[in-house]
């Protein structure tokens, strides 16, 4: 299992001679700020998704009744609230022996160090629920604990033509059929027919952004001689950096042509020792969050020393993460961790939707109540220890994504 933060020798005031802290700057998180937020009464939440609201009201005769209508296309869901948290402890000893950076010898404030470290908790905790927005919006459903060793899924019902994954032949990477603007317009048509919402979201990365910027069609449409004097390319032509996207939003008609590229690390700390080329089948604490395909960094603590390898499954169940090659070093169980980073938005996949649909949001947030104190949202708290002293600093969080209107989005696995 990893080190207590009061067991690393190199944060110690005699030997610490710089220290950065990355994570107290707010990440740039797009996806959970799209939508509202509302508690729910419980940590059981239920709610309705509609299809389709393109009704309209019948003629009927002076002093006939009214005939009765429904909305349509409703389906009932139903999930517990996802539950993550994690903390810190500090004993009095490392508090009281911080060293503040850029001096050789002045105290760091216990106080201002824990602060940091709650910005760090904090981050993390927005990360996670950016996730499963992520999920909801890219993939349509996510697994998550809900007790020990029992996981629960939640699916939001998005039908298959708005789920789309595009044939070999017409995937946007290296197709040869492919129709990058003919399939954009289809989507955007397909939610226009079955919910009557105008489209004006679409998000992608870099990666999948340079797909769109490099097709030959768009790149037609986009010559001054025909658009104006917007032009695709600020800078250089063989770059993705230069891409201007918002030059293709206003070619697409969609008024948020947004590039996300925010990641997010996921790790965990193995559970058996790696020997050196011979293991291939990592057991980690928690293998959820690994994908087959990416990259495993295996990290050796003691030394500081880290090297890569291609994941190529991974068995959630049974928390193992398999490895094309085994690793080159041995590392230790309970003390060496793997990792990975991950985009939040896929490589290979395309949404578009439309935010609101006559007037009204498609998703919301949901936040339950947790604790002794029924909290709602994300909260920190700290727990002074008197005897041994020391603290905990922790943060907790309760909640889920809804999806209201099904058809209102509309996703495109185009690699």
């Amino acid at each position: 299992m990893p080190r207590g933060i009061a067991d690393i020798p190199e944060l110690r005031l005699e030997v610490l001679q710089k220290f950065v802290t990355k994570f107290t700057v707010d990440p740039d998180l797009l996806l959970m700020n799209l939508f509202s937020s509302s508690n729910s009464p419980s940590d059981l939440i239920k709610w309705e998704s509609h299809e389709g609201s393109r009704g309209m009201t019948p003629f009927v005769p002076p002093g006939a009744p009214a005939p009765r209508t429904a909305p349509l296309g409703i389906a009932e869901h139903s999930a517990r609230a996802a539950y993550w948290k994690e903390k810190i402890y500090y004993d009095e000893e490392f508090l009281n022996n911080l060293r503040k950076e850029g001096t050789e010898s002045e105290y760091m404030d216990s106080a201002m160090r824990l602060a940091r470290d709650m910005a760090m908790l904090r981050n993390r905790s927005n990360r996670r629920k950016e996730w499963m927005f992520a999920q909801m919006l890219f993939s349509g459903s996510f697994d998550y604990d809900v007790r020990d060793g029992y996981k629960a899924t939640v699916d939001y019902s998005i039908r298959s033509d708005h789920n789309v994954s595009l044939a070999a032949a017409s995937q946007w990477d290296d197709g040869t059929s492919r129709d990058i603007l003919g399939d954009i317009i289809d989507g955007k048509k397909k939610i226009a027919d079955d919910c009557g919402g105008r489209v004006d979201y679409a998000v992608m990365n870099s990666t999948v952004l340079k797909y769109v910027a490099r097709d030959p069609d768009i790149q037609a449409l986009l010559q001054k001689t025909t658009f104006g004097r917007g032009d695709l390319f600020s800078g250089n032509r063989d770059s993705i950096v230069g891409v201007n996207p918002r030059v293709i939003g206003q070619l697409l008609d969609i008024d948020n042509f947004v590039v996300y590229d925010e990641k997010y690390e996921v790790r965990a700390y193995l559970t058996s020792a790696v020997t050196a080329d011979s293991t291939t089948s990592i057991s980690v604490e928690d293998a959820a969050d690994f994908v087959a395909g990416g990259t495993l960094k295996f990290v050796d603590t003691s030394e500081d020393t880290w090297e890569e390898e291609t994941i190529s499954s991974v068995d959630v169940q049974g928390g193992t993460v398999t490895v094309s090659t085994a690793p080159s070093t041995s590392y230790k169980a309970g003390e060496d961790y793997v990792s990975m980073i991950r985009d939040f938005a896929p490589n290979d996949k395309f949404l578009m939707m439309a935010s609101r649909v006559e007037g009204q949001q498609i998703a919301e947030y949901k936040q339950a109540p947790f604790g002794k104190g029924r909290h709602y949202g994300q909260y920190t708290d700290s727990d002074w220890n008197w005897d041994p002293e020391g603290v905990f600093i922790r943060v907790q969080d309760k909640g889920l994504p809804v999806l209201y209107q099904r058809d209102g989005m509309y996703i495109l696995d185009v690699a």
